[in-house]
């Protein structure tokens, strides 16, 4: 099965378009997680802890998680070593995983990043998966040759890109939204990357009609979003930003299509931070606050899409 028709099915299981960005950062973290620190090993070990009671709450009620590498990377080895944990252990609780790393470059090292993350390596006569995530974010302002690897692995090994094309953070506009010509007409750069996106969607297309090759869309951009669906009918949207950074659910209609799917809501400090406190506050443990936080996000979301005429399980 191919990876957008994976994520469909997923999401229509669990009745659920949201994706819960596992995004650590130590000093956010409730007190239980926060004892005990003193080196990069301890750190690591608190980082996956937290992630794993994250997933042990939520996996039955979200189609996916979306573990941003910079917040592991920051802390060396350790970061690394908690991350495959957490890719492993999610992939064994159902979720799929989404690799935010905004990966890129030309040639050889174009494949080797799609093989570390995407693909396999080889180590004598076998081929060896490395972090082997459902999906990758990759950045396309290199150009096409330093998205086909990622596309060949895709197809290969049935997995799924998200290529960055209007993002959602405020200075966006200062390279996406500059004029371009195309074809004899003016058009914002995030758009002429939008078509091209459509070209390369074309090479795995599933039985839902989606491609695996999808895009990232902030959700503080939905007047945006609304050119860009009629410009990528057959792209999954994964659209952050929602919550903390000002999209709103009201706004999530535009980002899916009249079938009622296309788009993959994402939250991180919204469900794990700050609603997560809230909770907290009221005197509701751990368990019950993260899976609250979950559960009021999705129910926002199925809301403004049932009064939109836009929830079809």
């Amino acid at each position: 099965m191919i990876f957008v028709d994976k994520l469909v099915k997923k999401i229509k299981n669990k009745k659920s378009h949201i994706v819960i960005g596992l995004d650590p950062v130590i000093e956010n973290f409730p007190k239980q997680f926060r004892s005990n620190i003193s080196s990069l090993s301890s750190i690591g070990k608190k980082i996956w802890e937290f992630n794993k009671c994250v997933i042990d709450y939520t996996y039955d009620i979200v189609p996916a998680v979306k573990p941003q590498i910079a917040f592991y990377e920051r802390y060396g080895i350790e970061g690394w070593i908690a991350f495959t944990k957490t890719v492993e252990y999610a992939k064994k609780k159902g979720l799929i995983v989404i690799e935010d790393a905004k990966r890129n470059d030309i040639g050889s090292t174009a494949i080797a990043y799609s093989d570390g993350h995407l693909g396999r390596v080889k180590i004598k006569d076998k081929s060896v998966p490395i972090f082997d995530v459902d999906a990758l974010t990759v950045n396309p302002y290199l150009g096409s040759d330093g998205i086909m690897p990622f596309i060949k692995d895709v197809v290969k090994y049935n997995k799924g890109i998200f290529i960055l094309v209007k993002t959602s953070n405020k200075s966006s506009f200062e390279f996406q939204d500059v004029l371009v010509n195309y074809k004899n007409k003016n058009i914002k750069f995030y758009e002429l990357v939008a078509k091209l996106v459509n070209i390369w969607a074309t090479y795995c297309t599933g039985d839902f009609g989606y491609s695996s090759v999808g895009v990232v869309v902030g959700a503080t951009f939905p007047k945006e979003a609304t050119k860009l669906r009629k410009i990528l009918p057959k792209s999954y949207f994964l659209v952050p930003g929602f919550g903390v950074q000002g999209g709103r659910a009201e706004d999530m209609v535009r980002f899916f299509n009249p079938d009622g799917f296309g788009a993959l809501i994402s939250s991180s400090r919204g469900i794990i931070y700050s609603n997560l406190y809230d909770e907290l506050e009221k005197g509701n443990k751990f368990d019950i606050a993260i899976r609250n936080s979950t559960l009021r996000m999705n129910e926002s979301i199925n809301a403004i899409l049932s009064k939109n005429n836009l929830l079809h399980w």
